[in-house]
């Protein structure tokens, strides 16, 4: 058992079964055996593949996104641009270099970067030191936005990580998910003997499951409100569902699933975005929520195919076979491909009408 399993499980035998989203948690942040305070977890040589890596054009395409929502806004001399859990700082790095193209954007920026993890702090600095714009870090959603004006906040792949609680409908009525341990020490998955007290959940068939992250909504809601009070936007693109719910609590390792209970700190936990949920938070928070899109729909109205065909204009032959696969990996349709299962939601300052890319209709507050 890794050290953080043995921590975990030393903490359920002192006080019980544990909750799934503090065991996400502490597998996650965990300030000495935390995956992302040990690591850097991106790439062919880490655990996973995101967008950002995968191409420049994804990130391109999010830097004009945030460019014309800035005009829409009417130019603002500064304004909080703010990225969520940056990664290694390519997506950011190439938005601002796509930002070149609007005269004044990078010069009214100021480049905020929610990041707890020490490891990938290094690595931003490193991409994204001496550039045009700014740059500060902070720990928190709150503390990008503390005294900020205009804001445009973005993220991919980052409401995937936080943590969720888990919830399976009984014949007795509904049980939580909690993480125990067995007689020989083994972390193991159980229900909670009596139903839980402090949420509310519809009535639903035996064997139903329903994920539930309160950290998701509280941030979605945070940044909604900011937006509607002070002009803006935001911008989130993750894996996930617009209605319905199901066990979509999983581990990666390798760029393959593993068990979630076998190595505590060391696998990347996440679970599918509830996007309905997230739309409905920012709306009542008084933003208006933009309908959701399928990745590959969103990158084609921003214009990846153009982005491709001018990239591969001036490319060696290898160059434009990788410029192309990158392009159909970002936009491939099949059930559980990116372009399909990873969903972009936006939502903004209700004076701003329709953004970029999306459709007028929308949740409103």
């Amino acid at each position: 058992m890794t050290p953080l399993g043995r921590e975990i499980a030393a903490t359920i035998r002192a006080d019980g079964p544990m909750r799934l989203d503090r065991y996400m948690a502490l597998c996650l942040g965990h300030p000495i055996h935390g995956y992302y305070a040990t690591r850097d977890p991106f790439g062919a040589r880490g655990d996973f593949v995101t967008a950002p890596e995968i191409s420049q054009m994804f990130g391109e395409l999010i830097g004009l996104w945030s460019a014309e929502v800035w005009r829409s806004m009417g130019s603002p001399a500064r304004f909080s641009l703010v990225e969520l859990g940056p990664g290694r700082g390519t997506l950011m790095a190439d938005l601002l270099r796509a930002g070149r193209i609007a005269p004044g954007f990078l010069d009214a920026a100021d480049v905020v970067l929610v990041e707890t993890s020490p490891t990938l702090r290094e690595a931003q600095a490193k991409r994204l030191g001496g550039g045009a714009a700014p740059l500060r870090w902070v720990p928190t959603v709150e503390e990008a936005l503390d005294g900020a004006g205009p804001a445009i906040v973005a993220s991919n792949e980052f409401f995937d990580a936080l943590p969720i609680r888990q919830f399976v409908r009984t014949g007795r009525g509904w049980r939580e998910r909690l993480v125990g341990t067995t007689d020989a020490g083994v972390l193991t998955s159980g229900l909670s003997a009596e139903a839980p007290t402090d949420i509310d959940l519809p009535d639903a068939p035996e064997g139903a499951v329903r994920e539930v992250c309160a950290q998701a909504l509280d941030v979605a809601a945070r940044i909604a409100a900011h937006v509607a009070a002070h002009g803006g936007a935001g911008l989130t693109i993750d894996y996930g569902y617009g209605a319905g719910s199901g066990d979509t609590f999983q581990a990666m390792k390798a760029h393959g699933f593993v068990d979630p209970l076998e190595n505590p700190g060391e696998a990347d936990l996440t679970a599918h975005v509830d996007f309905a949920a997230l739309a409905a938070a920012t709306a009542r928070a008084g933003a208006a929520a933009m309908k959701l899109l399928p990745q590959a729909d969103f990158l084609e109205r921003l214009g990846l195919a153009a982005r491709a065909q001018r990239l591969a204009a001036t490319a060696s032959p290898a160059q434009r076979d990788a410029i192309r696969a990158a392009a159909a990996r970002l936009t491939d349709r099949s059930p559980r491909a990116m372009g399909a299962l990873f969903k972009a939601l936006a939502f903004g300052d209700p004076r701003l009408g329709p953004l970029p890319g999306f459709e007028p209709e929308a949740l409103r507050p």
